[in-house]
């Protein structure tokens, strides 16, 4: 009952607010359901997967993924990815889960502060010339951070569109999103493969998800997104300073 309420709580964020389901799992699925951090992560990379390939098709139909920008951030985040799930998947048999938590909980709570600064300083848009190669190099850094911890794309994803290509605002969120699918598929692969996956709190996770959705989307346009997206990026700040206290010697 409590993964179901844990899936619930991760998908009414994510329709409330936009924030990836990536960030906001791992801590929970470590707090709240005491699982190991490797594991967290490979389980919370394969609902990010799910969540995002039942989305991502109708940015598709509505012609707001642009390929050619998705190729280039591919050509860096891709290996990245592979990087960060390589090392999570040897960091889960060499490290002490103290360490992890260390790791993790600095990685949740830089992830809540770059959420903090698009608030405080949002991005402009509509740039004069994109900048391919300078956006490629850095999805590696952000393939890698998903790689290991799951913390989404979103966040640095969405702020290198803005600043460095002429999308606009539905295009960024197709693109990002696509780009969030193939880096959640990949890292999700590499820790299922590692064993590091729980299938039976996946499936609650999903139950407690599919009603989450739901009233997510449907109370998205009747509160106020900006003052929850505020408490949920201080929220995060908290989980992943709550992680970095766990990974400390007692």
């Amino acid at each position: 009952m409590t993964a179901i309420l844990v899936g619930f709580i991760i998908a009414t964020t994510i329709g409330l607010t936009g924030v990836g389901g990536g960030t906001i799992a791992t801590p929970l699925l470590i707090i709240v359901l005491r699982m190991k951090g490797a594991v967290a992560v490979g389980t919370a990379l394969t609902l990010a997967a799910i969540i995002k390939f039942l989305v991502v098709p109708l940015y598709m139909y509505r012609r707001q993924v642009n390929y050619k920008i998705l190729a280039w951030m591919a050509l860096g985040g891709v290996p990245g990815v592979v990087l960060g799930g390589s090392l999570l998947k040897a960091a889960s048999k060499t490290l002490d889960q103290h360490v992890l938590y260390l790791i993790l909980g600095i990685t949740i709570f830089l992830a809540a502060a770059l959420n903090i600064y698009r608030l405080v300083r949002p991005p402009k848009s509509a740039v004069d010339r994109e900048h391919p190669r300078l956006l490629s190099a850095l999805m590696f850094p952000v393939g890698a951070e998903v790689g290991f911890s799951s913390a989404g794309s979103g966040a640095l994803g969405s702020l290198a569109l803005l600043g460095l290509t002429k999308l606009e605002a539905a295009s960024v969120v197709g693109t990002d999103l696509t780009f969030g699918l193939i880096l959640s598929v990949i890292g999700s692969g590499i820790q299922v493969v590692a064993g590091n996956f729980d299938g039976e709190i996946l499936t609650k996770l999903l139950i407690g998800g599919v009603v989450g959705a739901f009233v997510g989307g449907f109370l998205a346009n009747k509160i106020p997104s900006r003052p929850l997206k505020w408490g949920l990026a201080v929220w995060l700040a908290g989980l992943g300073i709550n992680l970095f206290m766990r990974g400390l010697p007692a």
